[in-house]
């Protein structure tokens, strides 16, 4: 639903104004590449010879290399377990040291894993790298996120984050043409050529990271305010006119004032007390909702999945699968800086709960053939398309909502609960999918169709309306304890007043320079 937004976001609310940070915001959404180029390879990597023969077995009754459901449990799960394990790292990691320096460590542990997958066939050790890089993933994931939600404007937070998606779609549709080209060649290099490729985007980041400025919102929370100014005036345009900065500034140092003498105690129990308790349980759910809709069973079986329905070639609908959640994103662009949040998030989780519950119905009256495997493909692309308009928005939400001392620690954990449904989706998918278990193949999609019904009761009842406000609006209401009705028409008079506070400092300094000059 389009409405009219009431903020007070003291910026000019255009894209030209901002051009400098979007390309700043542009380098940290690289981390998203990462993730979706590690999820896209190692799925197909379940469904490539040259893995099976290594870490898997012939099967005669199938005539046809397989993997043992266990191995494969692990091999998927554990990325997701040790992204669970960074993502609760995150909030006293962060807190101490920063978004940028999080992202560098995590380049750092990327890069170990990667080495040791290339060079080892013990599964051992294999189930160990996967683990390590899942801890970088989750730092990839959670501290890239953090510095997005605090560099870019208000009226473009939506913008960045559907970047994020693309970002994501190109990595997934990078990793899923990799292995496709990859997939025939006989021995370990079928696998090995795909692992390399995971160095070359974290380096580009932390390499660009250099001339990138620390979050200003976290400068400020360690009392910083020298340092803050400073960033935030590298984030936003030379000619940003000194009135807009001032502004900007002095709501966020006074709005992070009163936050640091509310959370006096240690944070994670801050995190339940007060008006933190809703805000806390709001962000965390909000992030949930990725785990709520099925995503994992699609994005990390697809292409088993395919092979094992007898779809024919299960690496270009992979591919296929993937380029409709770009389309879809790219297409966004077009509308999301419009629509309402809420709006978004409702019909995001209806509709992916019911592009796997027709595949399931068509599934159970037909069986496996051809007629089934279209409607699977079909439904599985629009499932993507509609997901990667829907899910950039949950994230965003999910950020928005914690104050900008607690937010490291609220948002980590939402991740990482998020990703702990991930993980207990993936780790469960095998024995429904697998033919040597419960073989329910597409029948699957009826527990998730559940799930997002209830995750659209969830966003209709207790999710409130946030777009382009600003972080410290969006305090100011939760501390005014609004009702999620009351979100949408109210004006934040105390932002406001900081904002006007500003200004006034911003005729003082340039009253100052024109004495000088």
């Amino acid at each position: 639903m389009q409405t009219k937004v009431i903020s007070a976001n003291p910026l000019k609310l255009d894209f030209q104004s901002h051009a400098k940070c979007m390309a700043i915001c542009l380098f940290a959404t690289l981390s998203t590449f990462q993730y979706g180029l590690d999820y896209a390879l190692i799925g197909g990597f379940l469904s490539m010879p040259g893995f099976l023969e290594v870490y898997g077995y012939y099967s005669p009754k199938l005539k046809a290399w397989n993997i043992d459901p266990t191995v494969q449990q692990l091999i998927s799960s554990l990325l997701t377990l040790g992204t669970f394990i960074g993502s609760l790292m995150v909030g006293p990691l962060s807190t101490k040291f920063g978004r940028k320096h999080g992202l560098w460590a995590a380049s750092t542990l990327n890069a170990i894993a990667v080495i040791i997958m290339i060079s080892t066939t013990d599964l051992r050790a294999m189930y160990a790298a996967r683990l390590i890089l899942g801890i970088a993933v989750g730092w990839f994931f959670t501290f890239s996120q953090l510095y997005i939600h605090e560099a870019a404007p208000a009226h473009l937070r939506g913008v960045v984050f559907s970047v994020y998606q693309v970002m994501l779609a190109c990595g997934s549709i990078t990793g899923a043409s990799i292995d496709f080209g990859t997939r025939d060649i006989i021995g370990k290099r079928a696998y090995q050529i795909p692992l390399c490729v995971c160095i070359i985007i974290p380096t580009i980041q932390s390499i660009a990271l250099i001339f990138a400025p620390e979050s200003p919102r976290w400068l400020m929370v360690q009392g910083r305010d020298t340092d803050a100014e400073k960033s935030l005036r590298k984030l936003r345009n030379n000619t940003i006119d000194e009135h807009q900065l001032q502004a900007e500034l002095n709501e966020i140092r006074e709005s992070t004032k009163e936050q640091l003498y509310q959370n006096k105690g240690y944070l994670f129990f801050e995190m339940w007390r007060g008006t933190n308790l809703r805000r806390s349980i709001l962000s965390i759910c909000a992030v949930s909702l990725h785990s709520a809709n099925g995503f994992s069973w699609i994005t990390n079986y697809t292409t088993y999945f395919l092979k094992v329905a007898g779809i024919a070639k299960p690496f270009e609908y992979t591919i296929l699968l993937n380029s409709s959640g770009l389309i879809g994103v790219l297409l966004s662009f077009l509308f999301i800086r419009k629509l309402n949040r809420r709006t978004v998030l409702l019909w995001g989780c209806l509709l992916c709960g019911t592009c796997q519950l027709i595949p399931a119905i068509v599934w159970s009256v037909r069986g496996p053939g051809v007629v089934s495997g279209k409607m699977i493909v079909a439904f599985f692309c629009c499932f993507y398309f509609i997901y990667c308009i829907y899910a950039p928005q949950a994230y965003l939400v999910g950020g928005e909502i914690p104050n900008n001392q607690l937010r490291p620690f609220t948002y980590g954990i939402g991740t990482a609960v998020n990703f702990l449904g991930v993980w207990m989706g993936t780790f469960t998918a095998p024995y429904f999918i697998n033919p040597a278990k419960l073989g329910w193949a597409a029948k699957y999609g009826y527990i998730w169709f559940g799930s997002n019904v209830v995750a659209v009761i969830f966003v209709l009842v207790f999710v409130p309306e946030t777009r382009d406000r600003t972080l410290e609006e969006i305090h100011e209401m939760f501390e005014a304890k609004l009702k999620v009705s009351e979100f949408k028409s109210y004006v934040c008079v105390g932002v406001e007043n900081f904002a006007i506070e500003g200004k006034a400092k911003a005729d003082q300094i340039l009253g100052e320079k024109e004495l000088i000059a």
